[in-house]
């Protein structure tokens, strides 16, 4: 068990539905990074950007991308997250993968599609939660539009680590801010949001504005907008812990049972 873990984010432009570029890119950005990095984050969609077209850029859990995510892992002693188009049972998802050092992946699935753009019409959205533990830290790993809903991200498995990984346009980039804030406030946990920067093929531009953020909505790290680099803290457990144990927040939320729309 590590009381503290160094989080690393990867903020930068995406080359449209080019994988291979793709994780050239980020492979060589990995290689830079320090050898006390325990885990990175990268964005939504790293391999492609946020297509629409998942007929084309699909592939299989064993694919290529996860099996670079696994090779990556093991290689560096770290754990790497991001979500790929995935396919599966003739059904596409954008689904999250968190690759352990060991090489043994973990998966979450969208839960909220992007209906503005049209995710929903083309993703299945996922119905489950993950909390993944790592280096015995407990973490709750979500994608973009999940930032939206309060009570899917609800702090009620007492995780203590939240993760966003993003393609959050710039238009709506001070509301990805002030959400990222208000998640780590009302849960009482760290959290980072990594989100792109460039502009898609779609004409669609993203700033980036990637940060790291303590469990009283402090911002710890960040990145200038449309900054290529990386975004990296210490976390701090017991801080936590004894910030959690003093004001105890925590023990007054409400019960209640998260149900699908109609």
């Amino acid at each position: 068990m590590d009381n503290e873990l160094h989080i690393v984010g990867i903020q930068t432009d995406l080359f449209w539905e080019d994988p291979t570029k793709n994780l050239a890119f980020f492979e060589e950005k990995i290689n830079s990074l320090p050898i006390n990095t325990d885990i990175v984050v990268l964005p939504e969609m790293f391999t492609t950007g946020f297509t629409m077209n998942p007929a084309k850029n699909a592939e299989k859990i064993d694919g290529i991308s996860v099996c670079w995510m696994q090779k990556i892992a093991i290689k560096k002693k770290l754990a790497i997250t991001g979500s790929l188009v995935i396919e599966k049972n003739n059904k596409y998802y954008n689904m999250l993968i968190f690759a352990h050092p060991s090489g043994k992946i973990e998966t979450y699935i969208k839960r909220h599609s992007f209906t503005f753009a049209g995710e929903n019409t083309v993703y299945t959205s996922g119905e489950e939660k993950l909390i993944i533990t790592y280096k015995g830290w407990k973490i709750c790993p979500l994608i973009c539009y999940d930032l939206r809903f309060p009570v899917w991200a609800r702090n009620i498995e007492n995780y203590d680590l939240l993760i966003f990984m993003a393609n959050w346009p710039v238009k709506r980039i001070k509301a990805w801010e002030l959400l990222l804030k208000a998640r780590s406030i009302e849960n009482m946990c760290y959290t980072i949001g990594v989100n792109r920067t460039g502009i898609d093929a779609n004409k669609y531009s993203y700033s980036g504005n990637s940060l790291i953020i303590d469990y009283l909505g402090t911002e710890i790290s960040n990145l200038p907008k449309n900054e290529i680099g990386v975004v990296s803290a210490t976390i701090d457990r017991k801080n936590q812990e004894k910030i959690r144990k003093k004001l105890g927040f925590l023990n007054d939320m409400d019960s209640f049972t998260v149900t699908r729309s109609k």
